[in-house]
């Protein structure tokens, strides 16, 4: 990942957000928007970035504005991985932050997490809480501490912590934490990862409020996409051997794993995935929701009862 020094001629709180997009201009848009919104002293610009498809320099603006937008195309690894790392080489403030394009950023998101910087020793990063956007009816999803760190996220993956609610200093990205995996199948869980390795760095302050609006809709680039999600997260343990320490954790992944492949008809598979649930931790909720779809339950009504609840697989 290049930098350019940048860092060091603008503003201390100053940010760049970065949008990775693929042919979704209404929800671009209004992605934008609330962005666009937000109250902010220091220096804030949007870098929007096409992943596979062509860029749409309408949504450009003069330099000199603020928030500045500016558009360019994924010339890393193709994928949300590589279009997050293609828009962070770009960014050119202090802070970096992220918002998908189909999410929304509420009122008075940035300024909440500054003072929960503020408030935590050490942080170099912030997260909000959220509202799930399922059918019209909004579920809020919460963090249950002022400060996350390594072990919290090993225990559990915390989906509240989302990642457009995300916000980290840029040079402790750049320098320490490092890039977005590329390597992850379909950049699936890149979010967890990066969470994992950056709390491995330093301090993650949280401001507790609703700040962001995730909108779930069978249009999401991972929705039924079972066997990318199983082979990720087979990556994702196999990076962090400290997974075993945490049976809880160990156990959650797994239990994905173990609806993923009940839905690819791997029924045998994912028996065996429920066994070794039931000997990590025999009330993970998601082993009964495997047996479930490997009896016949179709996995889309599986999914959909669980958006429902504001809750994802």
């Amino acid at each position: 990942m290049s930098v350019d020094g940048g860092a060091e001629r603008v503003g201390p709180r100053s940010v760049s957000v970065v949008i990775a997009t693929r042919d979704r201009p209404e929800l671009l848009r209004r992605a934008i928007d609330g962005i666009r919104a937000q109250r902010h002293d220091d220096d804030v610009e949007i870098i929007v970035v096409f992943d596979r498809s062509e860029p749409d320099r309408s949504l450009e603006t003069e330099p000199g504005q603020s928030p500045r937008i500016v558009v360019t195309g994924n010339d890393r690894t193709p994928g949300l991985a590589g279009a997050r790392n293609s828009g962070i080489d770009k960014a050119a403030n202090a802070w970096i932050a992220f918002c998908d394009d189909d999410d929304e950023w509420l009122p008075g998101k940035l300024q909440a997490q500054f003072d929960a910087v503020d408030a935590t020793p050490g942080a170099i990063a912030a997260c909000t809480g959220v509202l799930i956007r399922y059918r019209d009816v909004d579920t809020p999803r919460l963090p249950r501490a002022d400060r996350l760190g390594f072990d919290d996220f090993l225990r559990d993956r915390m989906t509240e912590v989302h990642p457009s609610s995300w916000l980290v200093r840029r040079q402790s990205l750049v320098d320490d934490i490092g890039p977005v995996d590329e390597d992850l199948p379909g950049s699936y869980g890149e979010d967890y990862d990066l969470l994992l390795r950056t709390a491995r760095v330093g301090a993650i302050a949280v401001a507790p409020q609703p700040l962001i609006r995730v909108w779930w809709h069978g249009g999401s680039y991972f929705f039924e996409r079972w066997k990318t999600i199983d082979d990720a997260l087979d990556h994702l343990v196999d990076k962090y051997p400290e997974l075993h320490r945490h049976p809880d954790g160990l156990a959650r992944i797994r239990g994905q794993q173990a609806v993923a492949r009940a839905a690819m008809g791997q029924r045998r598979r994912a028996l065996v995935t429920v066994g070794q649930i039931l000997r990590l931790r025999p009330t993970e909720k998601r082993w009964p929701l495997a047996l479930a779809v490997a009896a016949g339950l179709p996995a889309d009504r599986a999914l959909a009862w669980a958006h429902r609840l504001g809750r994802g697989i």
